[in-house]
């Protein structure tokens, strides 16, 4: 009797509004002023599908309901009247016709402006941080109750502690040496058991790794961030999330992930646009999984499509970005990743999105560039990539002996295949990135080569990105292992010997090229030339690469010398550009001098001069 009366109390509380039968709300609010007044909110709880769903709110408008086969989740499509600012309301789930469940809900008030925010371009250099290997400003969430993985600096792979907390308090630095705007690898949730520091396994799209902060810790580096006129870029991983995700336990539909388990991409890129491709190759590139521990993500489902759309939109708004990476764009579905940027830039046209497309071939990169038309009548939404092709040609250039098909020919040639791109000035260059073995090795560990690689990166066409610690050349001499190339910045911890920050502690070819760092980089800032310029470069000569970059208002001529000797140059050679100047000030020393006099460039050096 006593076990009767304990399991009707038990139903009793089940059924009434304050016990909750909801584990998850996504997104978890949202904003009024949307071109695109329509919200789809995701329900997941116990049994929840034989709920019936009520919203009685001026203004808020249940369009429809979305079932599945699995009866923990409800999809409530609602739409939001253009006439509201702010305001609150419940969803109610109801059960023969009592009220089981209030949901609360939080409509904003978008921000002012939001739709007009301007993008990262070509007038901006772009740090990019792996946030576990920067800093740690918060020892304290160095370890979080509930997270699988704890911090463990001396395994190469772990994490390191790293955090929000830790770039915050070094945005005086980042601000000192030129950044203008911020990429950080993913800090969103991956609560997986290993190796989850690059956070491309993620277990929670709407919320921030404890172990970095919180959402309003994010929140608050945006807005220092901004503080300081410096642009925040989120990267996205749209085709895959980790296998701890809170879906895997509890799959909204059968279809919600590709085959169901781990079957491998092929991680053939061209078969995407080649014309001769099988279907069965096609499909297993973007529909097989990247890895065994990323869930590939089928996009062709409307559910989740939607989801990943509103996800980059409530990030957007709620941190205030200024753009957006995405990760492994070529995998994801083909007419998924295009709607998404359409529906995504119709809310901030004036945003930018660059994605990854791991190719060397410009023809590739280029098939998915916004305004390219293509041979397959694909129409392409993305307006940025990342220039693979070009890192690859000028490392290569920069290393190889010199003949009339090697060397700086290598970068030549490769630079005159432009033309197959809509916009080339709004690729993203880098010498390197998170995915790479760091540029000093490949230039081998040579400091001049590597001054002069930033040299190039800061003048040529396009947007620098660089990665945390090329500016003291930081180095992964010992493998190509990603978590040694992803070492940590020295000086992000307490009790580090060497902290860069400070330049205590650092060799003098790394406080060499950090000044000389700092000094290039806080020049382009104002140098319109540099951003926006037509680029005009002439046959390499004599291991000389010389290029200009002609503005509205003035010039800039760059000369590289990449060997190991004096080099002088004969400025008659570039008349055709020359003849418009009367002044060159080269931008490192401020010597003046008249355009026609001659030019000596010291062995494995730049030069930059304004023209004027």
């Amino acid at each position: 009797m006593r076990r009767i009366s304990i399991f009707l109390l038990l139903l009793i509380i089940s059924l009434s509004p304050g016990f909750s039968q909801v584990n998850h709300v996504e997104p978890p609010n949202w904003w009024s002023g949307f071109k695109d007044p329509n919200l789809q909110i995701m329900i997941h709880g116990n049994n929840i599908a034989n709920k019936q769903v009520e919203i009685s709110h001026k203004g808020i408008t249940l369009k429809q309901v979305i079932l599945t086969e699995n009866p923990n989740y409800l999809f409530v499509n609602i739409t939001i009247s253009p006439k509201i600012e702010e305001t609150s309301f419940d969803i109610l789930l109801k059960q023969k016709g009592r009220i089981v469940e209030k949901i609360p809900y939080k409509i904003h008030k978008r921000r002012k402006n939001s739709k007009d925010r301007i993008g990262f371009n070509s007038s901006d250099m772009v740090y990019l941080i792996t946030p576990d290997r920067f800093s740690n400003g918060n020892p304290k969430n160095d370890q979080v109750k509930g997270m699988f993985e704890k911090e463990d600096r001396k395994n190469i792979d772990g994490r390191h502690g790293g955090d929000i907390k830790g770039i915050i308090e070094h945005l005086d630095y980042l601000q000192s040496i030129g950044a203008t705007a911020l990429w950080i690898n993913p800090m969103n949730e991956n609560n997986m058991e290993q190796g989850s520091y690059h956070g491309y396994a993620i277990t929670n799209f709407y919320k921030i790794d404890p172990r970095y902060g919180s959402n309003e810790k994010y929140k608050e580096l945006s807005k220092l961030c901004h503080e300081r006129g410096i642009k925040l870029i989120q990267d996205f991983v749209f085709n895959h999330c980790g296998s701890n995700h809170w879906w895997m336990k509890d799959l909204p539909s059968k279809d919600w992930i590709n085959y169901g388990k781990y079957v491998a991409s092929t991680h053939k890129h061209t078969t995407l646009i080649d014309t001769h491709a099988s279907k069965r190759d096609r499909k297993l590139m973007t529909d097989g999984w990247f890895a065994g521990v990323m869930p590939d993500l089928n996009q062709r489902n409307e559910l989740l499509k939607s989801y990943l759309i509103q996800n980059t939109i409530w990030w957007t708004e709620y941190a205030n970005l200024d753009g957006i990476r995405v990760d492994t764009w070529p995998y994801s579905d083909k007419k998924m990743i295009t709607e998404w940027a359409q529906r995504y830039t119709t809310e901030y046209p004036n945003i930018n999105i660059v994605g990854e497309e791991w190719n060397l071939n410009p023809a590739v990169i280029s098939y998915w560039q916004k305004g390219k038309h293509n041979h397959d009548g694909y129409n392409p939404t993305l307006p940025s990539l990342m220039d693979f092709p070009i890192q690859h040609a000028f490392a290569k250039s920069l290393v190889e002996k010199d003949s009339w098909n090697t060397g700086w020919m290598t970068l030549y040639k490769k630079v005159s295949l432009d033309f197959v791109y809509p916009n080339s000035n709004n690729l993203m260059i880098f010498p390197d990135n998170h995915d790479m073995s760091r540029i000093y090795k490949q230039l081998g560990e040579d400091p001049q080569l590597q001054r002069l690689a930033l040299a190039f990166y800061a003048t040529f066409r396009g947007i620098p990105q660089i990665f945390y610690g090329t500016e003291i050349l930081m180095n992964n001499p010992k493998t190509d292992e990603h978590g040694e190339i992803r070492s940590d910045f020295p000086g992000g911890w307490k009790g580090d010997r060497v902290n860069a920050f400070t330049q205590q502690g650092l060799a003098p070819e790394q406080v060499k090229t950090q000044n000389y760092f700092k000094q290039l980089f806080n020049w382009r800032k104002g140098n319109d030339a540099v951003h926006h310029g037509k680029l005009i470069h002439f046959d390499p000569e004599n291991s000389v690469y010389t290029y200009f970059r002609i503005g509205n208002k003035g010039a800039v001529m760059v000369i590289l010398n990449k060997v190991d000797e004096e080099k002088t140059i004969d400025p008659s050679i570039y008349n055709e550009i020359l003849k418009d100047y009367k002044r060159k000030k080269n931008i490192i020393t401020d010597k003046e001098s008249d355009v026609k006099a001659g030019i000596t460039i010291p062995a494995k050096s730049p030069l930059i001069f304004e023209l004027y």
